[in-house]
């Protein structure tokens, strides 16, 4: 049968992943996907900078043009990352009659709509199982696999950098700082981690997974997130004496109408609620997601027919994203991916009206750690405070004094675990703490994932 051409844009850490699949495994690959996978271009802006052994040099060139208007391309996969370049690639490899197969979740959760819009237009695909959890494939799962369930839930750890950080705070003590300079050391994290620490990252994911699951185009401002980078190794120890581990999680609920349910009419016919969020959360320590260690991701979805179900493995790196692109390449050969991209009509604008709910509205449980004057009426100020924005307290945690040369007075770290509350009277009555003069600002605080 006659070859699948490709045009391989990017040959960095995961192009060069993929490259290798191509040239090492091609009478495997060609068996599954019913043809030869013919890597044609490799399009790089330095064909001179060193590269690994396997890739062959007659294959790298710099004309984008001549690789995407190659009769013989029937795909393009973008794994140059970035975003706005990225996204003149793929409109153009579209507007050239090639499908799309890339690995890139911020382009996929800023540009989504005009991207599926233009693949739409031109009549190709656009497949992207590599942009969220690497080498778990989460996307089929959700687009094949559980398409005959209303998802209720998608809970996750996303980021495998802030994974890696949060296991070494938590198992050897480490401190921020010293186990982030060691995932740099490791690969794990980029010499500027400022998109994986901030919750960034696991955003842009959690928008495209809410695409799929939920059928909602989500403005990425939309997600309130929350990251890593100022986590104190104090707040990880009274978590562990709690008996409870913090992990950076990216988190997403559905609610259908109470109308549709009452009356019988289709769930995604007549819209409901969705609440999401990225944040440290505080869960029990042997909950399956606080077993997840080191590198790692892990998605827990819940489905109204199958129940729960966990996703487990590497999340980032060479081979396993590497693995999803390959994937794609095979479900593109097939013809599956195609057929995907129209029954799906992700990005569209034609699905149920979902309201995304205001954060504020979300009810939790808190964990809140403050740094309070040892002295009397000190608890009495604070739990006024609470009251009056309808806090209850659960449990209380008051640990000897913490010596600052500084201060005149001991400062005592107190630890509330609250009642279920609504966020925006947490946030309001944590503000009005801050404000106590027994207390040092600011106060710590993450939600309980009971």
């Amino acid at each position: 049968m006659e070859p699948y051409g490709i045009a391989l844009v990017g040959c960095g850490t995961v192009g060069s992943g993929v490259a290798k699949l191509l040239l090492e495994h091609p009478d495997r690959l060609a068996a599954r996907a019913g043809r030869p996978l013919e890597l044609r271009h490799i399009v790089v802006h330095d064909p001179a900078k060193p590269r690994d052994s396997c890739i062959p040099r007659n294959l790298l060139t710099t004309d984008l043009r001549s690789a995407i208007n190659d009769p013989a391309v029937q795909t393009v996969v973008e794994v140059m990352g970035g975003i706005e370049q990225a996204k003149r690639v793929v409109l153009d490899t579209l507007a050239a009659g090639k499908h799309v197969v890339t690995a890139n979740k911020a382009l996929l959760a800023t540009h989504g709509a005009e991207l599926f819009d233009a693949g739409r237009r031109h009549d190709r695909a656009i497949a992207f199982e590599g942009a969220v959890a690497g080498g778990i494939p989460i996307i089929g799962a959700l687009c094949q696999g559980l398409a005959a369930n209303q998802i209720l839930s998608l809970q996750g750890i996303l980021n495998g950098t802030c994974n890696y950080i949060l296991t070494g705070m938590t198992e050897n003590g480490q401190r921020y700082a010293d186990v982030l300079r060691e995932a740099q050391q490791k690969g794990y994290a980029e010499s500027d981690p400022t998109l994986d620490v901030d919750g960034t990252d696991a955003a842009h994911k959690l928008a495209i997974l809410v695409q799929i699951a939920f059928g909602v185009a989500v403005p990425f401002d939309a997600i309130r997130r929350r990251g890593i980078a100022e986590l104190d190794l104090l707040d990880v120890r009274f978590a562990k004496e709690l008996g409870y581990t913090i992990k950076l999680l990216a988190e997403a609920w559905f609610e259908p109408s109470t109308r549709s349910q009452e009356s019988g009419v289709r769930a995604e016919e007549s819209g409901g609620k969705l609440a999401l969020h990225v944040s440290p959360v505080m869960l029990r320590q042997n909950s399956p997601l606080a077993l997840v260690r080191d590198a790692y991701n892990a998605l827990f979805v819940l489905g109204d027919a199958v129940g729960s179900t966990l996703y487990y493995g590497r999340g980032a790196g060479q081979m396993p994203t590497a693995s999803a692109v390959v994937a794609d390449l095979i479900d593109m050969a097939v013809g599956r991916a195609q057929q995907t991209f129209r029954s799906l009509k992700l990005w569209s604008g034609n699905h149920r009206s979902i309201v995304v709910r205001d954060p504020n509205t979300m009810r939790t449980r808190f964990y809140l750690r403050m740094m309070v004057e040892d002295r009397p009426g000190a608890m009495a100020d604070i739990t006024r405070v609470l009251a009056e924005h309808h806090i209850s307290i659960s449990s209380v945690i008051q640990h000897e004094a913490i010596e600052h040369a500084d201060e005149d007075t001991e400062i005592v770290p107190l630890i509330i675990m609250t009642h279920t509350a609504a966020t925006g009277s947490f946030l309001a009555a944590c503000a009005g703490i801050d404000r106590l003069a027994c207390v040092r600002p600011p106060s710590v605080y993450f939600p309980v994932g009971d």
